[in-house]
């Protein structure tokens, strides 16, 4: 059975009636390589097992998240208005209270955003192509607040010492955003990079400066999270937020 203790609780400092979850791979009853607590009903675990992980998340929201089609893109969608089909975007974005915004992960960055005020909330899906694309831009242009009111929280992704890229992803970047070049360092004939520097400095670069969380890899904890670079077939975990 799914405990609140097999969540992660953003550690931000975020208005009292911002709520917001991180799941993990534990507590569901998908079957291995999807154990257990697998929310992807794209990745090929049975289906049965995916609703029955999505209804072990009932207690804990006060609504069925609004599940996304995920293509690595820019899309971000006002989360009150999907339709019953998961629309195909990767950023949910709302006003309104109860309504779940959600993205789903296994070594992509999820991003959550709320204003100070309380008011408004987003969930955003951030591989390194929509993360070079202007993802993040397309959540915050849905922002209501100013920059200096928005704070963000980064969940687990793959960390610095393993999200392994070639130099046209690195020169990408670099060409978005000179100081992305810090963020990556030489391994061999690839780059390492560095997925939370590169957000942050994507928030910063639009005025964006509360920015919590970050650093946590799920490349390299296995017991914890999905990762479909360290596995290929694996589960998702979703990063929720919602207005209570």
């Amino acid at each position: 059975m799914l405990k609140k203790s097999d969540f992660i609780v953003p550690d931000w400092p975020a208005p009292p009636n911002v709520h917001a979850l991180q799941t993990t791979r534990i507590g569901g009853v998908s079957l291995a390589p999807y154990d257990t607590l697998n929310l992807g009903s794209h990745v090929g675990d049975d289906p049965l097992n995916v609703a029955a992980n999505r209804q072990l998340l009932n207690p804990f929201v006060p609504s069925e998240p609004v599940w996304l089609n995920q293509v690595h893109g820019t899309l971000t969608i006002d989360a009150e208005t999907a339709a019953c089909t998961p629309p195909e975007a990767d950023a949910s974005y709302t006003q309104q209270h109860n309504v779940v915004c959600a993205t789903m992960t296994a070594d992509c960055l999820p991003l959550l955003f709320c204003n100070q005020a309380g008011t408004e909330v987003a969930a955003v899906h951030a591989g390194w192509k929509g993360l070079m694309d202007g993802v993040i831009e397309s959540a915050l242009d849905r922002m209501q607040s100013k920059s200096s009111e928005i704070l963000v929280w980064l969940g687990p992704a793959i960390g610095p010492q393993a999200f392994e890229v070639g130099s046209e992803v690195r020169d990408a970047f670099i060409k978005k955003l000179a100081l992305a070049e810090t963020a990556f360092r030489p391994y061999g004939e690839k780059w390492l990079g560095d997925i939370f520097m590169l957000a942050r400095q994507r928030l910063a670069e639009h005025g964006v400066t509360q920015v919590y969380g970050g650093g946590v890899c799920t490349y390299s904890n296995p017991e914890r999270f999905f990762s479909f670079r360290r596995d290929n077939v694996t589960g998702r975990m979703a990063t929720l937020i919602w207005l209570a």
